[in-house]
C-alpha cells in the first residue's frame, strides 16, 4: 500500500521515537536483564514502518488482511513492546514494568500467542526472517485464490528487521535464496547494519558484501546511511512497495545504543542493561526527563488514541469489502472464514481411503501419498512440499500445479535442498492460517530442528512428513538411517509423533493430523513395503486414533505384552502367532503416537497395558531411549532397538543383523516371561 498521506510533525515524530527508546532502557534496567541497544539504534525504523506503511487494527490483532511485522533480531524484544503498547495493543505500561518476569506479557524474546501483535515466536537469529518468507507466500497464494476483480480482500506486506548476527545464520540465506526465485515483492526486511555482537565489531567474522549477495540472490537492494533519518527511510520503504518484482532489502546503518554518552557502538550496548547512570545521561541527550521512569508523554498517549480509531477505521473498511465480496462470492468466502478459523468442512473425513489386506502392502510413505491427495482435493488450503524429494516422499499433490514466480495458486511447493528454511517458511505458511506441510528424509530432520521446535513453542498446526524412518532404507547407509531421531523429536513438547503400521493406522489418524489446531504433528514413514493388516483376523484400525491400541490378543489374561511401531509390527504379530501356538497368551499393542495415548488417562491404559502384566517387549528399530516407561526395569521388560549407527546393506541382510526378526523377539519374550517367574513352554520351567 502507498505510505500514509498525513504528515506527522517532526516535534512529535521525536517524541514517539524517543519513548521507545526510553521505555525500552527502562524496562531492561529494571529487569537487570535484556538487550537496549538495538531498540534505541532503531527506533526511528521501527517508527516509521509501524506509522506509515503498516495497516493493522490494535483490538483486533488477528485482522486476516493486516500488513505483518516480524522482529527477526528478537532479542530486541523491546522494541517491539515498546511499538506495540504506542500504537495501541493491549500492552499496558504495567506489562512492559514485568518484562522478563515470570508470566509477564513481555517475555525475553517475542513469544507468538503470549502478547498481542506478535506474529511469531522469535528467538535464534534468522528464523524470523525465514518465518516472514512463509507470510509472504501465503499472502501470494490467498491473494491468488480468493481475490476477484473489483474484490481485492487480500493484499498485505510482510515486514522483517534483522541484524548482522541474521545475516550471518545460514537459515537467512536459504529463505533469501528461496524468496528472491520466487519474486515475492510483498516481502521487505530491514538490515540493521550496526556492525557489533556480543564479542565485538562484526570484523572479528563477518567481512562479505551483503548487498551484492543480495543482488545475487535477485533482491531489490537499497541502503539508508543513517537510522535517523525519517526522510531516507520513508523514500526507501515507499520504494520497496512499490517494486513489483523482487522482494526488497533497506540496509540501514544505525549506532547501537544511539545516544549513550559510553556505550554507544559498543557490544557492552547490545546484551546488558546500561546502567542507572548511563541511562540518565543517555536521556539528557534525548532531551528527556532524566529522572522519570516508564515515562510516556500525553502527546504519545493522545497518538495511542489515534491509533486505535486508525486500525477501526481500516478494518471497518476492509469489512464493507468482504461482506460484498461474499454476496458475490458465498462460497469463496466461507472458504476464507473456515480458513481464518482452522474449521475443517463438514464430513470431510469421508474423504480418508481404507486400504484392503495385502500381505505385501505398500511402504506408508506410498499410501500416505494417496492420503494426502484424497484430503487435498477437498481441503484447497493444505499444500507444501518437500527439500527436493518429493518423488521420493511422494508427496506431491497431482491435480495441483506448481508454486513458483507468478504461478502463485500452485500448491506443490520446490523448497529446494533447504530443510531449515523448508520448515521456517512453512511455519510462516501456518501462521497465516494455510495447513501447509513440508517433507524430508527423516535423517535430516537435524537441519530444520530449530523451526520445528518453534512451531511446537507456537503451538501451530504445522505437519511435517519425514520418510526413509529407520534402518530399513537399506543401502544408503548410516549416513542416511536415522537412529537417535525418534526419541530426540519425542522429547519436544507440543508435538504428535506419529509412526503407523500401516496405510489404515495412517489413514485413521490423518483425520487427528488436520483437525488439530494446537500443535504440529511429524508422520514418520516408511521406505520399504509394509503389510496392510487383514482387520477381519486383527482389530480395527480405529484404535489407532487413541495413540496405542490392542492389535491382536490371545484369550485370556496376557502373559505378556509385545508393543512395536511403524514396520516393525509386522514382527510383533509374527511373533505373537508363534507364541500362541507355544501356549502362551501374547497381545501385541501397536502404538503409533506415544503422545496421543499419555492424553487417554488411567482407564484406558489400564486397558491397553495392564499394570498386572510386568512382562513386556518392546520392538523399534531407532533407539531405545524412552521405552523403558512402557515395558518397565530391565528386570521386568525387555526393549529391542538400535543402540550403534546402521550399516549399508540391503534391507534383507539389515533387519537379522540388528536382530529384527520374529525368531528374535520370541526369544526376548521368553526371557522376559522367564524373569517374571511366568511358565514358558521353550524354558520348560518357572
Amino acid at each position: 500500500m502507498a505510505s500514509k498521506p498525513q504528515k506527522k510533525k517532526d516535534k512529535l515524530e521525536q517524541l514517539i521515537i524517543n519513548t521507545i527508546r526510553t521505555l525500552s532502557m527502562d524496562a531492561v534496567q529494571k529487569a537487570n536483564s535484556g538487550h537496549p541497544g538495538t531498540p534505541m539504534s532503531m527506533a526511528p525504523v521501527g517508527f516509521t514502518i509501524w506509522d506509515k506503511f503498516m495497516n493493522f487494527n490494535p483490538q483486533n490483532p488477528d485482522w486476516p488482511n493486516r500488513d505483518r511485522f516480524v522482529l527477526s533480531a528478537g532479542h530486541a524484544s523491546m522494541l517491539l513492546y515498546s511499538l506495540l503498547h504506542i500504537t495501541g495493543y493491549d500492552l499496558s505500561l504495567n506489562d512492559i514494568k514485568t518484562f522478563r518476569q515470570l508470566h509477564s506479557k513481555c517475555a525475553g524474546h517475542p513469544e507468538y500467542g503470549v502478547a498481542p501483535g506478535i506474529e511469531c515466536t522469535t528467538g535464534p537469529l534468522g528464523q524470523g526472517y525465514a518465518t516472514s518468507v512463509g507470510m509472504a507466500v501465503a499472502e501470494k497464494w490467498l491473494a491468488t485464490y480468493f481475490n476477484r476483480p473489483g474484490h481485492e480482500i487480500i493484499n498485505y506486506s510482510v515486514f522483517s528487521i534483522g541484524g548482522d548476527g541474521c545475516m550471518m545464520e545460514g537459515i537467512s540465506s536459504e529463505a533469501a535464496s528461496l524468496a528472491g526465485h520466487l519474486g515475492l515483492d510483498n516481502l521487505i526486511w530491514i538490515y540493521d547494519n550496526n556492525h557489533i555482537t556480543i564479542e565485538g565489531h562484526t570484523a572479528l567474522a563477518f567481512s562479505e558484501d551483503v548487498a551484492a549477495r543480495f543482488m545475487g540472490y535477485n533482491w531489490h537492494v537499497q541502503r539508508v546511511g543513517d537510522a535517523n533519518d525519517l526522510e531516507l527511510l520513508q523514500e526507501a520503504l515507499d520504494r520497496a512497495e512499490k517494486e513489483k518484482e523482487q522482494p526488497s532489502l533497506i540496509i540501514v546503518d544505525s549506532h547501537i545504543g544511539y545516544g549513550s554518552p559510553n556505550k554507544q557502538d559498543t557490544s557492552a550496548a547490545h546484551g546488558e542493561p546500561l546502567g542507572e547512570d548511563e541511562i540518565r545521561k543517555t536521556k539528557i541527550n534525548y532531551g528527556w526527563p532524566p529522572d522519570k521512569k516508564f515515562y510516556v508523554p500525553d502527546e504519545v498517549k493522545d497518538y495511542r488514541k489515534s491509533m486505535l480509531k486508525r486500525g477501526k477505521d481500516d478494518e471497518d473498511e476492509w469489512k464493507e469489502k468482504f461482506e460484498k465480496y461474499a454476496f458475490e462470492y458465498p462460497d469463496l468466502a466461507k472458504q476464507f472464514e473456515m480458513i481464518e478459523n482452522r474449521i475443517m468442512p463438514e464430513g470431510w473425513e469421508k474423504c480418508l481411503p481404507t486400504f484392503p489386506a495385502d500381505p505385501k502392502g505398500p511402504a506408508t510413505r506410498s499410501s500416505n501419498g494417496k492420503i494426502l491427495n484424497a484430503v487435498g482435493k477437498d481441503i484447497p488450503w493444505l499444500l507444501g512440499g518437500a527439500g527436493d524429494v518429493g518423488p521420493s516422499t511422494k508427496t506431491y499433490l497431482d491435480d495441483a500445479s506448481s508454486f513458483e514466480k507468478n504461478v502463485y495458486s500452485g500448491r506443490n511447493f520446490h523448497f529446494g535442498i533447504r530443510e531449515n528454511a523448508m520448515a521456517a517458511v512453512t511455519n510462516g505458511m501456518v501462521l497465516s492460517k494455510l495447513r501447509a506441510y513440508a517433507s524430508c528424509y527423516f535423517v535430516f530432520s537435524d537441519y530444520m530442528r530449530a523451526p520445528l521446535r518453534l512451531s511446537c513453542l507456537m503451538r501451530i498446526p504445522a505437519i511435517y512428513i519425514f520418510t526413509h524412518d529407520s534402518i530399513g532404507l537399506g543401502e544408503d547407509g548410516p549416513t542416511h538411517q536415522p537412529i537417535e531421531h525418534l526419541a530426540s523429536i519425542r522429547a519436544i513438547p507440543n508435538l504428535d509423533v506419529i509412526r503407523p503400521a500401516d496405510a489404515n493406522e495412517l489413514s485413521v489418524l490423518w483425520k487427528h493430523v488436520m483437525e488439530v489446531k494446537d500443535h504440529p504433528v511429524a508422520l514418520i514413514l516408511t521406505r520399504q513395503n509394509v503389510p496392510t493388516f487383514d482387520r477381519e483376523k486383527y482389530a480395527p484400525a480405529q484404535g489407532a486414533s487413541r495413540g496405542a491400541y490392542i492389535l491382536a490378543d490371545s484369550k485370556g489374561k496376557p502373559d505378556i505384552l509385545i508393543i512395536g511401531t511403524g514396520s516393525e509390527v509386522q514382527l510383533c504379530l509374527g511373533a505373537y502367532e508363534k507364541l500362541q501356538k507355544e501356549g502362551v497368551n501374547a497381545r501385541v499393542v501397536s502404538m503409533p503416537c506415544w503422545s496421543i495415548y499419555e492424553r487417554q488417562g488411567q482407564e484406558y491404559w489400564e486397558e491397553v497395558m495392564p499394570t498386572s502384566v510386568k512382562a513386556r517387549v518392546s520392538v523399534e528399530a531407532g533407539s531405545t531411549f524412552g521405552w523403558r516407561r512402557y515395558v518397565g526395569t530391565h528386570d521386568e521388560g525387555g526393549v529391542i532397538g538400535v543402540s550403534t549407527f546402521g550399516e549399508s546393506a540391503p534391507i534383507g541382510d539389515l533387519w537379522p543383523e540388528f536382530g529384527f526378526t520374529v525368531e528374535h523377539i520370541v526369544d526376548k519374550a521368553h526371557e522376559i516371561l522367564k524373569m517374571n517367574g511366568k511358565k514358558s513352554k521353550k524354558s520348560g520351567k518357572k
